[in-house]
């Protein structure tokens, strides 16, 4: 069921969709050779609770931190750590801020330093087909085959 939103629910959602995003883009150039993606999880919530609003993730379902930090073969919606980033890493950061109780969430995975052509060619594939699908996201239009 789709609930409907007034105006004003629709711009607290863009908020918090914007801060989301803004956190998201200042994490990327954290991700860095030599930065724990500790380091990163602790930048987020300082970000996130300095604008206001609540880490989203952090205390869902027990979880104790503020982003998923996931490096190079990881599954998506790993825990933060001590791992030192190293030239060459992948990193997949996943944030969400809670604000005036509705949510962003956003996330995206970023070269750390100088990566080789493969891994540069899996970001680059994986960003053109979300871009596909969000092309495909509009009023009537179906995805799946009828059936």
């Amino acid at each position: 069921m789709i609930i409907g939103k007034s105006k004003r629910e629709i711009e607290k959602m863009r908020a918090a969709g914007r801060l989301a995003g803004l956190v998201l883009s200042q994490l990327k150039t954290l991700a860095r050779p030599g930065v724990t993606t500790l380091d990163i999880d602790r930048a987020a919530e300082k970000m996130i609770r300095d604008a206001g609003a609540l880490p989203t993730f952090k205390g869902y379902n027990g979880f104790p931190y503020s982003i998923c930090a996931s490096v190079n073969e990881q599954i998506v919606h790993g825990f933060p750590s001590n791992y030192v980033l190293v030239e060459g890493d992948i990193l997949s950061i996943d944030c969400g801020a809670t604000l005036e109780g509705y949510v962003g969430d956003t996330a995206a995975t970023v070269p750390v330093g100088e990566v080789d052509e493969e891994k540069l060619k899996l970001i680059r594939i994986t960003e053109e087909c979300l871009e596909r699908a969000i092309q495909q996201c509009r009023a009537g239009n179906h995805v799946l085959p009828d059936r």
